[in-house]
């Protein structure tokens, strides 16, 4: 297996460009072959894409479709769920909703988040995220096939991929650039090498 570096940062928040972060940190450690794996929730942080509950205004489908949803799960949340229905329109979570029900009596799970999109599953609940935006529902990074695909070219061109991964060795490769396997990124990152606390590692370089 190749190696795997944890890239230990400040704790990132809006004001921070993800490019100068990677330049700052890791820039004397990558080279042309090496991939460069970015947590997608810090990323989304430096995206400003984080809520406070307090400020969101919860409407009646919200209220009424976080209750269909696992307790564990974000979209339990009346919040996260009317972050969803913002995000991608009313129509389209009440069709995924209704299709995934019915498909669901036959065994098919997961058909919901298919037809909802990426964001429907990358919605982290409060106490989702590292301190201080424990309190906060972070959204998954904004368009991050795009995104991995300008960040790499701001490196030089090096391969970027976008992770969401977990301590239950379980990784997704939520957006890549040009030229990445996700499967093998996800094989590589499942056992999480970046820590689910409070590692600060929100960078990983596979070289």
């Amino acid at each position: 297996m190749r190696n795997r570096i944890p890239i230990k940062t400040h704790i990132l928040g809006p004001e921070d460009n993800i490019v100068d972060v990677i330049k700052k940190y890791a820039e004397d450690k990558i080279d042309k072959d090496t991939i460069v794996v970015i947590a997608e929730s810090p990323l989304a942080i430096t995206q400003g894409r984080f809520y406070y509950p307090d400020y969101i205004k919860i409407g009646y489908f919200a209220k009424r479709l976080c209750l269909f949803f696992p307790q564990i799960g974000s979209l339990a949340s009346p919040f996260a769920m009317q972050l969803l229905i913002n995000e991608v329109g009313l129509f389209r979570v009440l069709i995924s909703f209704i299709i995934g029900s019915l498909l669901k009596v036959f065994g098919k799970k997961g058909i919901f988040y298919k037809l909802c999109g990426k964001q429907s599953a990358l919605i982290d609940d409060t106490a989702g995220t590292i301190q201080p935006y424990d309190k906060v529902i972070v959204m998954g990074p904004r368009d991050p096939d795009k995104t991995a695909e300008e960040i790499s070219q701001f490196l030089g061109g090096v391969r970027v991929a976008i992770v969401d991964a977990n301590d239950l060795g379980v990784a997704w490769v939520v957006g890549c650039s040009k030229g990445v396997d996700p499967r093998e990124i996800e094989d590589m990152m499942k056992d999480n090498p970046a820590g689910n606390a409070d590692e600060q590692t929100p960078i990983v370089l596979i070289k």
